[in-house]
């Protein structure tokens, strides 16, 4: 208990101190919410991309491509095919039939709203199914394209990153430019960054006969996804790879997620290289100024091991404060602010919401604490360390 009462003594003594080296503790402090802004917001990028991803696929839903594809943009299959997968056991069903949409994927370019430099937008052609095998959906602005017209509605997402896609607008498609009738949400998911027509009007404007790249499912429960998938990989005239759809987005957002991750942990490790230098610098100008102090201290009976705690402490609860003004910044400044990237699984643009959690928030706030450790553990052992005698003649 005494030796507790010796570091909090030193403790609050060099806080009550902070005011007469205001100038040195504020680069500490400044310097260490950079490395904290920096690093949540850059994390914050990656955690709304996989979020967006995560949100695009329920337990009860699935997708089937052709054996060996690993994205929409390489899978075909016919019409016979589609429907062997939309008549397999564990599909759900409606009055209208199986939940199974067909589905056609293309690029188009578009002009983003903020820079007018060309982007590559997916153009999905759906099948009457897509609404409800998608369970979130619903058009928030304008009414459903038409089925059998060269009509399209556009993802909440695309609509605000790129330039035309409001309803009343148009979107080229070959030589015709076709009408934007609606405006859709998925919850925030991944078809929010597409443009949806009819599949068949589609095939048509672009020559695919009767052909497909994916067919999304509504199982009839989570639990009927073996089922469903057994049955299919088992029939001989089907060639295919079945996933859950959330288990496919998943897969899609590694190659962004882990880049961004990299360069995010990069960076902010080079700046916490230069906020340590500041921490140490700050801590070494509190030991030089308190020299005779700590030499007193010691004298009077109070061990080099409090001494060094309370310094470290002190330390690091300045690499804390700049922690959790860095968090506020990167909250403010980067939650839920909407931008899209590129998916080089699909080669076309996702549109997504940046994402500062409480996770990563206290990620932040971690790296201040082993700034603030790291440069509060040399001073404080110098401190520690200088012989009483010495200390005490300090001018």
């Amino acid at each position: 208990m005494n030796w507790l009462l010796q570091i909090l003594s030193i403790a609050k003594f060099g806080l009550l101190s902070i005011p007469q080296r205001r100038g040195a503790v504020a680069a500490t402090v400044i310097g260490t919410a950079g490395v904290v802004t920096v690093l949540v917001g850059v994390l914050s990028i990656a955690t709304g991309f996989r979020r967006a991803m995560a949100n695009s696929g329920a337990a009860d839903a699935a997708i089937v491509l052709r054996s060996g594809a690993d994205s929409e943009m390489v899978s075909g299959f016919g019409r016979p095919e589609t429907r062997l997968i939309a008549d397999a056991p564990g599909v759900a069903r409606n009055a209208d039939g199986p939940l199974a949409s067909a589905e056609l994927f293309v690029i188009i370019n578009l002009p983003k709203a903020s820079t007018g430099t060309d982007a590559n937008v997916p153009l999905r052609g759906v099948e009457a199914a897509a609404v409800q095998v998608r369970d979130q959906f619903k058009v928030v602005r304008g009414r459903m394209f038409e089925w059998g017209k060269n009509e399209v509605v556009v993802g909440a997402g695309a609509a605000r990153e790129f330039a035309g896609l409001e309803v009343g607008g148009t979107v080229k498609v070959g030589r015709e430019a076709w009408p934007v009738v609606g405006v859709f949400e998925t919850g925030g998911g991944v078809a929010e960054s597409e443009v949806w027509t009819d599949a068949r009007v589609l095939q048509a404007a672009y020559n695919r006969g009767d052909s497909f790249q994916s067919v999304y499912v509504k199982l009839a429960s989570a639990g009927a996804f073996q089922e469903f998938k057994d049955s299919l990989t088992a029939n001989p005239q089907l060639s295919v790879k079945v996933e859950r759809q959330s288990d496919y987005y998943a897969s899609q957002s590694t190659a962004i997620t882990t880049l961004i991750t990299t360069l995010g942990f990069l960076i902010a490790a080079l700046m916490a290289v230069g906020a340590v230098f500041g921490a140490l610098n700050t801590m070494y100008s509190a030991v030089a100024a308190r020299t005779r102090e700590i030499a007193t201290l010691r004298a009077l009976g109070f061990g080099s091991g409090a001494v060094v705690i309370a310094l470290m402490l002190e330390s690091m609860v300045l690499a804390v404060a700049g922690g959790l003004i860095g968090g506020g910044l990167a909250y403010a400044g980067f939650n839920n602010f909407h931008a899209a990237t590129m998916n080089w699984q699909s080669f076309s643009q996702v549109t997504f919401a940046f994402a500062v959690t409480p996770q990563l928030l206290v990620r932040g706030i971690i790296w201040a604490l082993f700034i603030g450790l790291i440069g509060g553990l040399l001073p404080a052992l110098r401190a520690a360390r200088q012989p009483i005698a010495v200390a005490l003649r300090e001018l």
